[in-house]
């Protein structure tokens, strides 16, 4: 029977949950690095058991952390994140002009074939790469040549979040950042355009046709159909069927369209999940209720997932790094909140049980199929 793995980043340490096909009991191992943030951590496709971890802390910086036993050990690698070259100025809250400052690593994508190298989303925002197991890492620095001096930072910095490989596609990256948009190279990161059209963002950039400047909290695909993206912005739930090219809105009859996670079920690449919360000033479910929401039509036809959740007194967050989605049939279906909680679902979303309720503030949940 095959196994499932659970990796959880919190506010104050990692954790590894692991269980059966079944996905009703699990065995928890952690907290490591107990005290420190730990913004992602994520498994390689090409060897489940060597996994990355972003430890960072306000007082200590940024470590990066490798394990080579499906997260029983760790050891620290390379922590040296520099700007290529000269790294300019980017746009700052008041619209000034500010240098860029290297803060943290939001985000790790191991590579889909390569087993050593590894891609690194940083704050402020640029895409680094290591290809020898996270001792060096080199900045694919065209990125921000995409018109970065016009980026800004979101209310909670400007890092790049979200790095989406393609298999069929080897040299296509798709990266998003906030607040600054969509980005996407052909080339395996030597030239970079901005792919944003048919985003709107009234209330932050007065000119309709922005090609930068959006705030996108997540974007996601399925392996099968890489050309179609889905999208949670800060306001609105979006679709791309040309991988980027040009967007159109598929929010349809969500009780609110802003959120942030939004994910892909592993065998029906038309069924997503999203989980609106109330705006960008009360991050809390609407009505208190928290639902996870599912389209089996790729957007505009939701329907609310509320079985095991809690629908009365519920004000939590979904952060964007927190939902993932496993390969097993039924497909499962995993996100923790800023309670705390860690909430799994064995049969694609109909129904959910608590896993935890009692971990510190989750930031980033990962899911591994093993055989």
């Amino acid at each position: 029977m095959s196994r499932v793995r659970l990796l959880i980043g919190t506010r104050k340490g990692a954790f590894v949950l692991n269980s059966d096909g079944k996905r009703k009991k699990w065995k928890i191992s952690g907290p490591h690095f107990a005290g420190w943030e730990i913004y992602h951590l994520k498994g390689s496709p090409v060897d489940p058991n060597r996994m990355y971890a972003s430890q960072t802390s306000g007082w200590f910086g940024q470590k990066i952390q490798r394990s080579n036993d499906g997260g029983a050990t760790w050891e620290p690698v390379g922590d040296k994140f520099v700007y290529d070259g000269v790294p300019g100025t980017h746009q700052w809250y008041d619209g000034t002009q500010h240098p860029w400052e290297f803060k943290r690593v939001w985000h790790l994508e191991p590579s889909l074939s390569e087993p050593e190298t590894v891609y690194a989303g940083a704050e402020d925002a640029a895409l680094f790469r290591s290809t020898d197991g996270g001792q060096t890492w080199a900045e694919l620095a065209g990125l921000r040549s995409a018109k970065g001096h016009l980026w800004q930072p979101g209310a909670g910095g400007m890092g790049l979040h979200t790095i989406l490989l393609e298999a069929a596609h080897p040299e296509r990256i798709v990266v998003a950042i906030s607040a600054a948009g969509v980005f996407r190279t052909d080339d395996a990161g030597k030239t970079w355009r901005p792919a944003n059209r048919g985003l709107k963002s009234p209330f932050a950039l007065p000119d309709p046709d922005a090609e930068v400047g959006h705030c996108v909290h997540r974007i996601a695909l399925h392996p099968s159909r890489p050309g179609v993206l889905f999208m949670q912005k800060h306001w609105d739930v979006m679709r791309s069927d040309d991988a980027g090219d040009s967007w159109h809105e598929v929010s349809g009859n969500l009780p609110s369209d802003f959120g942030f996670p939004i994910d892909v079920h592993a065998h029906e690449p038309e069924t997503i999940y999203v989980v609106p919360i109330k705006s960008d000033s009360e991050h809390f479910p609407p009505d208190g209720k928290l639902r996870v929401y599912r389209s089996r039509t790729g957007g505009n036809e939701w329907e609310a997932l509320t079985k095991g959740l809690p629908q009365k007194d519920c004000y939590l967050n979904v952060l964007r790094d927190a939902m993932a989605v496993d390969s097993l049939e039924p497909c499962g279906v995993y996100f923790g909140t800023t309670g705390g909680q860690v909430y799994g679902s064995a049969d694609s979303g109909d129904t959910w049980n608590p896993i935890v309720r009692d971990f510190p503030a989750v930031l980033s949940v990962e899911v591994q199929t093993l055989p």
